[in-house]
């Protein structure tokens, strides 16, 4: 894992990939990512973990709570993108976990990163995960909505087709590799595929109390 660290420290410069006339920014290890990553190092791995992996959206989820008894562990980290999800992906398998509920790619859109890059970082991190887990239960979640007559963050403005777009190349990512996907979409979007108002504050992020409708649609299909 210390290399990882190391290449995310050399990603700060940007690569060039897929042909692309600009670059891609690959850099992820800001102080949030690096400290998180090790607090995440130092706890003791569980019995049947079942991981949230994710970005901000996930870490803001009080998942212990919402499914008490559980062996429950939130590797959400605010900020991050499918780059450095992927670098981070030993120590979260290090524990073989039962289950893992992958939400990750919204910050990909913020920066501008083609699509084909965002999938093909998928299918590094899916691939890992079989290869080096295949006993842990993977469940890719969809991308969430966004709301653009709250929305605070003026660079992710405009960005709500291309969550549509990149669902359904996720929908297809989880049948190529046979496994579930969870449309946590439909639970939070309104009739125009924007992000409900009532569940959020800044057209990005959910409200604390939002989350327990995702616990629900968990639950009440089976996954949890």
């Amino acid at each position: 894992m210390k290399r990882s660290v190391l290449t995310c420290l050399l990603s700060a410069a940007t690569i060039w990939a897929y042909g692309q006339e600009k670059p891609i920014d690959s850099s992820y290890a800001n102080s949030h990512y690096l400290q998180r990553l090790e607090l995440f190092k130092q706890m003791p791995n569980q019995k049947n973990e079942i991981v949230f992996l994710g970005n901000s959206i996930t870490e803001q989820g009080e998942w212990q709570e919402l499914f008490p008894g559980k062996p429950i562990v939130n590797r959400g980290i605010g900020g991050d993108n499918t780059f450095g999800l992927f670098a981070r992906l030993d120590e979260v398998l290090a524990s073989k976990p039962a289950k893992i509920f992958l939400l990750i790619g919204v910050n990909d859109l913020g920066r501008n990163l083609p699509q084909a890059v965002t999938l093909n970082n998928y299918r590094r991190i899916v691939g890992k995960i079989k290869k080096e887990s295949p006993k842990t239960q993977l469940y890719i979640q969809s991308i969430l909505p966004l709301n653009e007559e709250i929305l605070k963050y003026p660079y992710m403005k405009g960005k709500n087709p291309q969550v549509l777009a990149l669902n359904e190349k996720l929908v297809e990512l989880a049948k190529e590799f046979n496994v579930p996907f969870v449309n946590v979409f439909s639970v939070f979007a309104d009739d125009k595929n924007e992000l409900k108002s009532e569940v959020t504050l800044d057209g990005i992020h959910l409200r604390q109390a939002a989350y327990l409708q995702w616990a629900n649609y968990l639950k009440s299909n089976n996954y949890l």
